[in-house]
């Protein structure tokens, strides 16, 4: 009981924007729909669908069954300390256990870190630079994600601004996909752009050297819509009602304030991938 009580705390103290208090200004949405309604309208019903239908996505169950690859090694886990190191994080205190495990985003070739997150939320910017350089350290058996969450009008399009930001990532059009997306949160936050217009979205690509053409081609994809449903069904499927949540290969589900902080989080991810890494 007492843990409950300190988890309370710590939530209050760092924070969290949970799905019911997403900010959702009605004028401004208002706005929104009627510059951009094909393109809000068409993905909120792709996301919709996607409620009721099933996903292919990758089970933990089936990659082992189908896959003749030696289990994932960390190259941290690779050692007799940590095969008999005394773990730090306890489960029901710091992390819950999802059961029965659930798919990731990525395939099951590496250990899988999933952030959902929101441009909304004021606590995911405050997340992301600790994220950020425990990326830029991680082993390379581990693969990092953002999922954002579309749990209301503004953020079913700022997961559409997401999706977008990384295929041009990906394919070189956008130069500077982390810039990006801090820049996504900088509009957000200081500048009052809450970017709820299809219009809104590409002076912000713009800015960053992505042509109309490719922003167009890009946004309304196929490729967009599927990471889209994809995502949506995991935020789903790992039982998230807060933001910032980490999962750890779709098997366990923490945030900072469980863990104690952000730095205590990073910790609290390190050994539950070592963990993963050895078993």
């Amino acid at each position: 009981m007492k843990h409950i009580v300190w988890i309370a705390v710590m939530a209050l103290v760092l924070g969290a924007c949970s799905k019911e208090e997403q900010p959702a200004p009605a004028a401004q949405e208002a706005v929104a729909v009627e510059e951009a309604p094909a393109a809000e309208v068409a993905t909120q019903a792709a996301l919709e669908e996607a409620a009721d239908e099933e996903i292919e996505l990758v089970e933990e169950s089936d990659a082992v069954e189908d896959s003749e690859d030696e289990p994932i090694l960390l190259a941290v886990a690779d050692t007799n300390e940590a095969l008999n190191r005394e773990w730090k994080f306890k489960e029901g205190q710091h992390y819950t256990r999802l059961v029965p495990a659930q798919t990731t985003f990525g395939g099951a070739d590496k250990i899988e870190v999933s952030e959902a997150f929101m441009y909304s939320c004021p606590h995911c910017r405050t997340l992301d630079p600790f994220l950020n350089r425990w990326e830029a350290d991680k082993d390379p058996g581990i693969r990092f994600v953002r999922i954002p969450a579309p749990w209301n009008q503004a953020g079913i399009l700022h997961a559409q601004i997401y999706y977008t930001q990384s295929i041009l990532g990906e394919n070189g059009t956008l130069e500077d996909p982390d810039a990006f997306h801090m820049a996504v949160f900088s509009e957000f936050h200081d500048r009052g752009n809450q970017l709820l217009s299809k219009d809104a979205v590409e002076r912000l690509f713009a800015r960053f050297g992505v042509s109309s053409e490719d922003f167009n081609r890009t946004w309304s994809s196929f490729e967009v819509n599927t990471r889209m449903r994809k995502g949506g069904d995991l935020i789903r499927r790992y039982g998230i009602t807060s933001v910032p949540t980490v999962v750890v290969n779709g098997k366990y589900r923490t945030s900072a304030a469980q863990a104690g902080g952000y730095d205590e989080l990073i910790e609290l991810i390190e050994e539950l991938t070592v963990r993963e890494g050895i078993r």
